[in-house]
């Protein structure tokens, strides 16, 4: 390795994050309240800004990250976002390094991560595929679940560094394998939403005291994680911020049921439950959180909250 090699080398960042959103905010926050250097982008210059106070080193752009972290950690919402990173002309596949490693934790179609990390294997670079479970309230408290698929000893080096900012991280086979268990947690996610807030505007129907059906349901046989995290929510009415905006939730609906359509599986209750996600949307309550499929029964059982 030249001098200048070794001068560049020595100047990394410990871990670069591309995305500072609702997620990614907190994964900085924890990677540097446990001691490591980090640098980071994001297109929204408060981000940068909250970043930046929170002790991060900002970058102007995703290509500086790549090119200024020994490890980049992307937390991109969008198939767009996605491509422009990862495979562009000035993306990580132009960019990358040997040797570095780039976590992937978003929820996107397979093949599009597929794609990027061949394209990463070209340059001497590994990807791991890394989806997480669980909501903005989750990343703040280190209780997620990140389940990791990919090369095992690309997995190995970075275990760790996952542990910061996640309660479990799982090992769970080939690269792609994260992502087909992400889906099927979504699956269960978006049903059992759908669910409680179909119960709870029942029971609102039937003239029940909801804070009283809530103090019964939770923690009893029919409850779930999803009731008992959202439904004091949908009581409440507090749909912002998000933890999880619905847009954003409507891609992750979409990825599975473009996946399961390729398939053949039959999913005749997330299809149901897809309809009313998207009717959500179409009432212009995209910003809001998913639990804000509550408002949208309540209407459309003639009540006005």
């Amino acid at each position: 390795m030249s001098n200048q090699q070794q001068d560049h080398q020595e100047g990394l960042a410990d871990v670069g994050i591309i995305g500072l959103g609702i997620m990614g905010s907190w994964y900085a926050r924890h990677l540097l309240d446990a001691g490591l250097t980090v640098c980071g982008f994001d297109p929204a210059q408060e981000r940068q800004h909250s970043f930046q106070s929170a002790g991060g080193r900002t970058c102007a752009s995703p290509e500086a990250v790549i090119d200024g972290a020994a490890t980049v950690i992307t937390v991109l919402s969008s198939i767009a976002a996605f491509r422009s990173v990862m495979l562009g002309p000035q993306s990580a596949a132009a960019k990358a390094r040997a040797g570095q490693i780039f976590i992937e934790l978003g929820t996107l179609p397979i093949a599009l991560k597929e794609e990027a990390r061949l394209q990463l294997q070209q340059r001497g670079a590994e990807m791991i595929d890394a989806p997480v479970t669980g909501t903005s309230l989750h990343a703040e408290r280190k209780e997620l679940i990140i389940y990791a698929s990919g090369d095992t000893g690309a997995f190995a080096s970075v275990a760790v560094l996952l542990e910061t900012f996640a309660r479990d991280v799982r090992f769970v086979g080939p690269f792609g394998t994260g992502m087909k268990l992400k889906m099927v947690t979504n699956h269960l996610v978006a049903i059992h939403n759908i669910a409680t807030a179909e119960a709870l505007s029942f029971a609102a129907s039937a003239g029940l005291d909801l804070q009283l059906v809530y103090d019964l349901i939770a923690g009893g046989p029919a409850s779930s994680a999803v009731f008992g995290f959202r439904a004091p929510l949908m009581i409440a009415g507090s749909y912002e911020p998000p933890t999880m905006r619905l847009d954003v939730f409507s891609k992750d609906l979409d990825i599975i049921s473009d996946y399961s359509s390729e398939l053949g599986a039959a999913m005749p209750m997330f299809e149901a439950g897809s309809r009313i996600y998207r009717q959500a949307i179409d009432q212009g309550l995209d910003c809001e959180d998913v639990a804000a499929t509550f408002k949208l029964l309540r209407i459309a059982s003639g009540a006005h909250r």
